[in-house]
């Protein structure tokens, strides 16, 4: 096995490996407080790979309350209200869903790798069952598809941090990533 390939792919890339890149903070804030452990292990794991260079946290906002055969209106209202509460002003804020532009991964790694420059902190928001109240999403800067396909909500933390993974390992040339 070529030497490349018995790289600890577990290790989160070096600090300060992405030159020019300023330390941020990344915050997940997510609707929803009882994922299933399988999703709670794989985020954690891909959370812990980023290392300090991307620290990322995770704020859980308990869903709105929903009644059978009610408009879901009123929950998204207070779904919108926990999650702006928990915005910072100066964050750069990213509503992922599935109506959102798409990106590569190559593409996400060239688009962090400007958000390192710029050194403003980021915000991705994970939205309850029936998706954003239209407040959130003007608050956003940017709306992101992970996929024209919907998944399950609680999937989308690892699918996200998997992904940040990913882009950073191709920023600091570690071998995780492979076209």
């Amino acid at each position: 096995m070529p030497a490349a390939h018995r790289l600890h792919p577990r290790r989160a890339p070096t600090p300060g490996t992405c030159r020019n890149h300023k330390t941020m903070r990344l915050r997940l804030i997510a609707v929803g407080t009882r994922p299933p452990p399988w999703v709670r292990q794989a985020y954690e794991e891909y959370s812990r790979r980023l290392g300090q260079q991307l620290r990322l946290e995770l704020i859980e906002i308990e869903p709105g309350p929903r009644s059978p055969g009610k408009s879901p209106a009123k929950a998204m209202a207070a779904e919108a209200r926990k999650i702006l509460s928990r915005v910072r002003e100066q964050e750069f804020v990213v509503a992922l869903d599935e109506r959102g532009g798409e990106l590569t991964t190559r593409a996400l790694s060239d688009w962090l790798s400007r958000r390192m420059q710029a050194g403003r902190d980021l915000a991705f928001l994970i939205g309850g069952p029936d998706g954003f109240a239209p407040e959130v999403l003007s608050r956003a800067d940017l709306t992101l598809s992970l996929s024209r396909l919907t998944l399950p909500h609680a999937l989308v933390r690892v699918v996200l941090a998997e992904q940040l993974y990913r882009a950073l390992s191709i920023l600091s040339h570690h071998p995780y990533h492979r076209d």
